[in-house]
């Protein structure tokens, strides 16, 4: 059994991770920050400064705001967040919004000038706003995650300030803890009625935005072209449940999502698949509950040398974690989860991240496919080995190649994609 200090570490980071959101949590951190920055200032800004990393720009250019009668981009979700957040729900800052206020949002980032700037900075998400409104001025600057605020000042009297640093886990919890054998082992004995409530909301919530992706109009309609075309088996629902539900998200659904790593695609996308297997295999509560468990700490663990925001497509990374709680749910051990993780890491690796958008669902589609491939290939005696690309010997070394690839790697592809993106 996992000794007790490295279970409750597990247990700290699930708590951190599986967090409610309502809305992509890029465009909702620019919303919070804003939000808080209203408070801050004593009054809505007159004008307002937004300064945020590139990767924040190419995540909140083309998703839709939820509640905000659909608009998209940076100054709608200043608008929201100003006008109608609630900067004590955090990443649910705008999820109590009444209709009658999307005119007020509309109205308001119409009539109030919004500069935005693309911040030449090595932090992948920073979001800094600076607001006016007569002599006085405000600022808010959030840092590494979604909610992480760094600094709030008004008027030249600091109210909050932290050291600025580069790192995604600025102010997280330690997950250096993470490895695949223990995961496992976590899964295997941890006291469910620990983690019951995280795991309960998962399946409600993501469940409920998959059956409204499948029965409403939402982007690409994904989820709906695979059951139609592809038929109704298993490994289908499986993709099409986790694309509906992105296909939602993505288009302004007001529904909220538990998230995993800062990503509601990221937290459907190792939900969801893992859900509809334990369906359809008629597992029991308990399996479903610790497959889950598997799922979620491999994609966090993939994550982590990642970083919260890339050019690499953080589905890839959540279908792998899939593809490993499918495993676990069908009687994997150790062996058989590890090379599940392996062999789907590299059938997908190197898919681009290209912002927030309704083809995220198609990704999230292959990236789950990649993750069943991967278990059922090791169920035919049939694996990717060392030296075979950027698959290494070992579990952990490959995990450790994807993070280096994804940080390192990609860097100059994030530079381009955000050229394209910004038509330059």
């Amino acid at each position: 059994m996992l000794d007790s200090t490295k279970a409750d570490a597990y247990i700290a980071i699930l708590k951190e991770e599986l967090l409610l959101a309502t809305g992509c949590t890029e465009p909702i951190a620019i919303a919070y920050c804003a939000s808080r920055l209203r408070d801050v200032l004593g009054q809505s800004p007159e004008r307002i400064e937004a300064e945020v990393s590139g990767n924040i720009l190419k995540n909140v250019k083309s998703v839709i705001v939820p509640n905000t009668g659909g608009l998209k981009g940076i100054s709608a979700a200043v608008a929201a967040g100003v006008v109608a957040g609630n900067a004590h729900k955090v990443l649910q800052v705008i999820s109590s919004v009444d209709e009658k206020q999307f005119e007020e949002i509309r109205t308001y980032m119409e009539q109030t000038p919004v500069e935005v700037h693309c911040t030449d900075t090595q932090r992948m998400l920073d979001i800094r706003i600076t607001g006016y409104a007569g002599e006085d001025r405000a600022v808010v600057h959030i840092a590494n995650n979604h909610s992480n605020i760094v600094y709030e000042e008004k008027n030249g009297k600091v109210f909050k300030e932290h050291p600025l640093v580069d790192s995604d886990e600025d102010n997280l919890q330690d997950k250096s803890v993470l490895n695949v054998e223990d995961i496992i082992e976590f899964a295997n004995t941890v006291d469910l009625q620990r983690i019951r409530p995280l795991l309960e909301n998962q399946i409600k919530y993501n469940s409920a935005i998959a059956e409204e992706g499948l029965k409403g109009e939402w982007g690409a309609n994904i989820g709906k072209v695979l059951l139609a075309d592809f038929g109704g088996d298993i490994k289908t629902e499986a993709k099409a449940y986790a694309a509906a539900a992105s296909d939602a998200r993505m288009s302004g659904c007001e529904l909220p999502v538990v998230i995993v790593t800062g990503s509601g695609n990221q937290g459907i996308t190792a939900s969801l698949p893992v859900v509809r297997y334990a369906k359809h295999m008629g597992a029991s509560e308990e399996q479903l509950y610790r497959a889950l468990l598997v799922s979620d700490l491999i994609t966090i663990h993939q994550k982590t040398g990642i970083g919260r925001l890339s050019a690499y497509c953080g589905a890839v990374s959540a279908g792998c974690g899939a593809g490993a709680g499918i495993a676990y749910l069908e009687g994997g051990d150790y062996k058989t989860i590890a090379h599940t993780i392996v062999n789907a890491v590299a059938i997908l690796s190197g898919t681009i991240c290209d912002g927030a958008k309704p083809s995220c669902a198609a990704k999230i589609a292959e990236a789950v496919e990649a993750g069943i491939l991967g278990y059922h290939m090791y169920v035919h005696d049939q694996q990717f080995r060392d030296g075979d690309g950027i698959v290494a010997k070992g579990v952990e070394n490959t995990i450790a190649n994807v993070g280096r690839l994804a940080k390192q790697g990609m860097r100059e592809t994030d530079e381009t994609i955000l050229k394209i993106m910004c038509g330059k």
